[in-house]
Protein backbone atom coordinates (compact mmCIF):
# COMPACT_ATOMS: atom_id res chain seq x y z
CA UNK A 1 0.00 0.00 0.00
CA UNK A 2 2.76 2.48 0.86
CA UNK A 3 4.49 1.82 -2.47
CA UNK A 4 1.33 2.50 -4.47
CA UNK A 5 -0.21 5.57 -2.86
CA UNK A 6 -2.16 7.34 -5.64
CA UNK A 7 -0.70 10.65 -6.72
CA UNK A 8 -3.82 12.64 -5.83
CA UNK A 9 -3.77 11.20 -2.29
CA UNK A 10 -0.07 12.06 -1.86
CA UNK A 11 -0.61 15.61 -3.10
CA UNK A 12 -3.47 16.20 -0.67
CA UNK A 13 -1.51 14.67 2.20
CA UNK A 14 1.34 17.10 1.52
CA UNK A 15 -1.08 20.04 1.33
CA UNK A 16 -2.61 19.13 4.71
CA UNK A 17 0.83 18.61 6.27
CA UNK A 18 1.81 22.09 5.09
CA UNK A 19 -1.43 23.62 6.39
CA UNK A 20 -0.90 21.97 9.78
CA UNK A 21 2.73 23.15 9.99
CA UNK A 22 1.74 26.71 9.07
CA UNK A 23 -1.05 26.80 11.66
CA UNK A 24 1.31 25.58 14.36
CA UNK A 25 4.03 28.06 13.38
CA UNK A 26 1.59 30.97 13.26
CA UNK A 27 0.11 30.10 16.66
CA UNK A 28 -3.44 29.59 15.43
CA UNK A 29 -5.95 29.00 18.23
CA UNK A 30 -5.60 25.39 19.43
CA UNK A 31 -9.30 24.55 19.08
CA UNK A 32 -9.34 25.78 15.47
CA UNK A 33 -6.13 24.10 14.27
CA UNK A 34 -6.12 20.92 12.24
CA UNK A 35 -4.21 19.11 15.02
CA UNK A 36 -3.67 16.14 12.74
CA UNK A 37 -1.66 13.02 13.42
CA UNK A 38 2.01 12.67 12.38
CA UNK A 39 2.67 10.67 9.21
CA UNK A 40 4.12 7.80 11.26
CA UNK A 41 0.80 7.40 13.03
CA UNK A 42 -0.89 7.49 9.64
CA UNK A 43 1.23 4.60 8.41
CA UNK A 44 0.39 2.71 11.62
CA UNK A 45 -3.33 3.29 10.97
CA UNK A 46 -2.98 1.95 7.44
CA UNK A 47 -1.33 -1.26 8.63
CA UNK A 48 -3.74 -1.78 11.53
CA UNK A 49 -6.87 -1.13 9.48
CA UNK A 50 -5.57 -3.44 6.74
CA UNK A 51 -5.33 -6.14 9.44
CA UNK A 52 -8.88 -5.67 10.71
CA UNK A 53 -11.43 -8.47 10.25
CA UNK A 54 -14.53 -8.17 8.08
CA UNK A 55 -16.77 -5.29 9.16
CA UNK A 56 -17.23 -1.54 9.07
CA UNK A 57 -14.57 1.12 9.54
CA UNK A 58 -15.30 4.30 11.50
CA UNK A 59 -13.31 7.35 12.52
CA UNK A 60 -14.37 9.75 15.27
CA UNK A 61 -12.82 13.17 14.64
CA UNK A 62 -12.11 13.88 10.97
CA UNK A 63 -10.43 17.28 11.12
CA UNK A 64 -9.14 18.00 7.59
CA UNK A 65 -9.28 14.35 6.54
CA UNK A 66 -5.58 13.51 6.85
CA UNK A 67 -5.95 10.37 9.00
CA UNK A 68 -8.88 9.24 6.87
CA UNK A 69 -6.62 9.36 3.80
CA UNK A 70 -4.24 6.90 5.48
CA UNK A 71 -7.13 4.59 6.44
CA UNK A 72 -8.53 4.89 2.90
CA UNK A 73 -5.42 3.13 1.57
CA UNK A 74 -6.50 0.00 3.45
CA UNK A 75 -10.12 0.53 2.43
CA UNK A 76 -9.14 0.64 -1.24
CA UNK A 77 -7.00 -2.50 -0.91
CA UNK A 78 -9.68 -4.44 0.98
CA UNK A 79 -12.82 -3.17 -0.75
CA UNK A 80 -14.09 -1.53 2.46
CA UNK A 81 -15.67 1.83 3.28
CA UNK A 82 -14.89 4.36 6.01
CA UNK A 83 -17.46 6.53 7.78
CA UNK A 84 -15.91 9.48 9.58
CA UNK A 85 -17.58 11.88 12.01
CA UNK A 86 -16.75 15.57 12.51
CA UNK A 87 -18.59 18.19 14.57
CA UNK A 88 -16.88 21.41 13.37
CA UNK A 89 -18.54 22.73 10.20
CA UNK A 90 -15.35 24.34 8.85
CA UNK A 91 -13.49 21.03 9.20
CA UNK A 92 -16.37 19.13 7.56
CA UNK A 93 -16.04 21.44 4.56
CA UNK A 94 -12.24 21.03 4.46
CA UNK A 95 -12.45 17.23 4.77
CA UNK A 96 -15.13 17.04 2.08
CA UNK A 97 -12.76 18.95 -0.20
CA UNK A 98 -9.91 16.62 0.84
CA UNK A 99 -11.83 13.48 -0.08
CA UNK A 100 -12.94 14.93 -3.42
CA UNK A 101 -9.47 16.17 -4.37
CA UNK A 102 -7.81 12.91 -3.30
CA UNK A 103 -10.34 10.82 -5.22
CA UNK A 104 -11.49 8.80 -2.19
CA UNK A 105 -15.02 10.17 -1.84
CA UNK A 106 -16.33 6.89 -3.26
CA UNK A 107 -15.03 5.00 -0.19
CA UNK A 108 -14.99 7.67 2.53
CA UNK A 109 -18.23 9.20 3.82
CA UNK A 110 -18.27 12.11 6.24
CA UNK A 111 -21.07 12.64 8.75
CA UNK A 112 -21.46 16.20 10.00
CA UNK A 113 -22.40 16.46 13.66
CA UNK A 114 -21.71 14.97 17.07
CA UNK A 115 -20.55 11.37 16.63
CA UNK A 116 -22.12 10.44 19.95
CA UNK A 117 -25.55 10.92 18.36
CA UNK A 118 -24.72 8.33 15.69
CA UNK A 119 -22.52 5.71 17.34
CA UNK A 120 -25.44 3.76 18.80
CA UNK A 121 -26.59 3.01 15.25
CA UNK A 122 -23.30 1.38 14.27
CA UNK A 123 -22.95 -2.40 14.08
CA UNK A 124 -20.26 -4.89 13.11
CA UNK A 125 -17.45 -2.35 13.56
CA UNK A 126 -14.09 -3.92 12.77
CA UNK A 127 -11.92 -0.81 12.97
CA UNK A 128 -12.28 2.46 14.85
CA UNK A 129 -9.90 5.40 15.09
CA UNK A 130 -10.61 7.94 17.84
CA UNK A 131 -9.05 11.42 17.88
CA UNK A 132 -11.30 14.02 19.53
CA UNK A 133 -11.33 16.21 22.62
CA UNK A 134 -9.85 14.35 25.59
CA UNK A 135 -13.00 14.60 27.69
CA UNK A 136 -14.96 12.60 25.09
CA UNK A 137 -12.66 9.58 24.79
CA UNK A 138 -14.25 7.38 27.40
CA UNK A 139 -17.81 8.09 26.28
CA UNK A 140 -16.96 7.33 22.65
CA UNK A 141 -15.09 4.18 23.66
CA UNK A 142 -18.10 2.88 25.63
CA UNK A 143 -20.40 3.64 22.69
CA UNK A 144 -18.25 1.80 20.12
CA UNK A 145 -16.92 -1.30 21.90
CA UNK A 146 -20.28 -3.12 22.20
CA UNK A 147 -20.71 -2.76 18.43
CA UNK A 148 -17.33 -4.26 17.56
CA UNK A 149 -16.81 -7.65 15.98
CA UNK A 150 -14.49 -10.20 17.56
CA UNK A 151 -10.94 -9.28 16.57
CA UNK A 152 -11.97 -5.71 15.79
CA UNK A 153 -9.36 -3.02 16.41
CA UNK A 154 -9.86 0.21 18.35
CA UNK A 155 -7.10 2.82 18.05
CA UNK A 156 -7.02 6.07 20.05
CA UNK A 157 -4.48 8.86 19.55
CA UNK A 158 -2.60 10.93 22.16
CA UNK A 159 -2.18 8.06 24.64
CA UNK A 160 1.30 9.26 25.64
CA UNK A 161 1.25 13.00 24.91
CA UNK A 162 -2.00 13.45 26.88
CA UNK A 163 -1.67 10.48 29.24
CA UNK A 164 -2.51 12.62 32.26
CA UNK A 165 -5.75 13.92 30.80
CA UNK A 166 -6.63 10.48 29.44
CA UNK A 167 -5.68 8.46 32.54
CA UNK A 168 -9.26 7.42 33.35
CA UNK A 169 -9.88 6.38 29.74
CA UNK A 170 -6.59 4.48 29.51
CA UNK A 171 -7.24 2.70 32.83
CA UNK A 172 -10.72 1.75 31.64
CA UNK A 173 -9.48 0.37 28.32
CA UNK A 174 -6.61 -1.58 29.87
CA UNK A 175 -8.86 -3.14 32.53
CA UNK A 176 -11.74 -3.87 30.14
CA UNK A 177 -12.12 -7.65 29.88
CA UNK A 178 -13.84 -7.25 26.50
CA UNK A 179 -10.59 -5.94 25.03
CA UNK A 180 -6.87 -6.65 25.01
CA UNK A 181 -5.09 -3.30 25.09
CA UNK A 182 -1.67 -1.71 25.10
CA UNK A 183 -0.12 1.68 24.44
CA UNK A 184 2.14 1.79 21.39
CA UNK A 185 4.87 4.49 21.27
CA UNK A 186 4.20 5.74 17.76
CA UNK A 187 3.62 9.44 17.10
CA UNK A 188 1.98 10.95 20.18
CA UNK A 189 1.29 7.45 21.47
CA UNK A 190 -1.71 5.35 20.53
CA UNK A 191 -3.87 3.00 22.50
CA UNK A 192 -4.33 -0.19 20.48
CA UNK A 193 -7.14 -2.42 21.67
CA UNK A 194 -8.45 -5.65 20.15
CA UNK A 195 -11.97 -6.93 20.79
CA UNK A 196 -12.04 -10.38 22.43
Amino acid sequence: MFHQIPGKVLVRMRELEQMDATERRDGKEHSERLRQIPSGTGRFLTLMSASAPEGGFIEIGTSGGYSALWISLACRALGRRLTTFEIAEAKVALATETFRKAGVDDIVSIVSGDAREHLGGQSDVSFCFLDVENKLYEECYEAVVPSMVSGGLFVADNAISHAGDLSSFLDRAESDRRMNSMVVPVGKGVLLARRV
